[in-house]
């Protein structure tokens, strides 16, 4: 079977341990998943099974959406709800709207982030997280990640307590570590914060109410109509650009040819045969102007 299944990710599991399971279920090994979700995170998950795991990368880089939980007053080692607390600090005044507002306006766009210590990125062919469970202090590699939308969803015009949370919903680029986000968003209120909730609601074109739980997979498995959860490559890719190919172009696509590039030619575009079936992905050529090249070979 080939095709992107979109998992209802549950919160318990690591994005390996649902393609491990996924694995089981549909009895093949080329399964991949297109973007990681933190243990404690539930929500949208493409999941590339079969020829789809060459898509892999592409729909990695799509960007994404969360609805997250912010709470001011204690930070935490992992900036969530996980890690062990770090730091204390009562929030001693009432925050208007209108300063939460312009934080969030202020962390809309680029910005640079410092992955968490606990996290998969690597310095040195090592994960940070494995030098925080060894205790070791290392440099983190700063990044540029961007925030297409970041709006409050809370209606409160003041907010009062000694821990205060509200909740927010972020598009966001690839990398971008929400958790982190909720840390700065913290930082420019003046308190320690940390992420204390996060679903992934969207990624890329793929919503959450198109997704399935491994009860549903289990469930058409026993029906015998697991087939019917894949999408196909093509409709995973309907975000591209799509051009219909003729029979003779068609040959020369499977054999990676490079072919002469369309009047207006996009960054990435889908090579579809007659049928509708995905064929290939062909970008501008790089060096030959009037040219385009495959990227992907489907």
């Amino acid at each position: 079977m080939d095709g992107v299944l979109l998992l209802h990710k549950p919160a318990g599991m690591t994005s390996h341990d649902c393609v491990m399971r996924v694995r089981k279920l549909f009895q093949t090994k080329k399964v991949g998943h297109t973007g990681t979700l933190d243990p404690d995170v539930c929500g949208v998950l493409p999941i590339c099974i079969g020829k789809a795991t060459k898509i892999v990368e592409l729909l990695t880089s799509e960007k994404k959406t969360y609805e997250g939980e912010v709470t001011l007053g204690i930070a935490t080692t992992t900036e969530d709800a996980s890690g062990d607390v770090v730091s204390i600090k009562s929030v001693e005044r009432p925050i208007a709207r209108h300063e939460i507002e312009r934080v969030l306006d202020k962390l809309t766009g680029e910005i640079e982030q410092i992955p968490p210590m606990y996290s998969a990125v690597k310095v040195n062919g090592k994960k940070l997280y494995e030098y925080a469970r060894a205790g070791i202090d290392v440099e983190r590699p700063k990044r540029n990640v961007y925030i297409y939308e970041l709006q409050l969803l809370d209606n409160r015009q003041v907010f009062v307590g000694e821990r205060i949370s509200f909740r927010f919903r972020v598009t966001c680029s690839k990398g971008t570590y929400v958790r982190t986000l909720a840390v700065q968003i913290g930082e420019q209120l003046g308190y320690p914060a940390h992420m204390s909730h996060l679903v992934r609601t969207a990624s890329g074109s793929f919503t959450l109410d198109r997704c399935v739980t491994f009860a549903d997979i289990e469930q058409h498995i026993e029906n015998g109509t697991a087939h019917t959860l894949l999408l196909p490559i093509e409709r995973a890719l309907a975000h591209l650009p799509t051009y219909v190919l003729s029979d003779e172009e068609e040959k020369k696509v499977k054999n990676g040819s490079v072919l002469p590039a369309l009047p207006s030619m996009p960054a990435r575009l889908l090579m579809i045969n007659r049928q509708g079936e995905a064929l290939a992905i062909y970008m501008p050529h790089p060096t030959k102007q009037s040219y385009m090249k495959p990227l992907k070979i489907l």
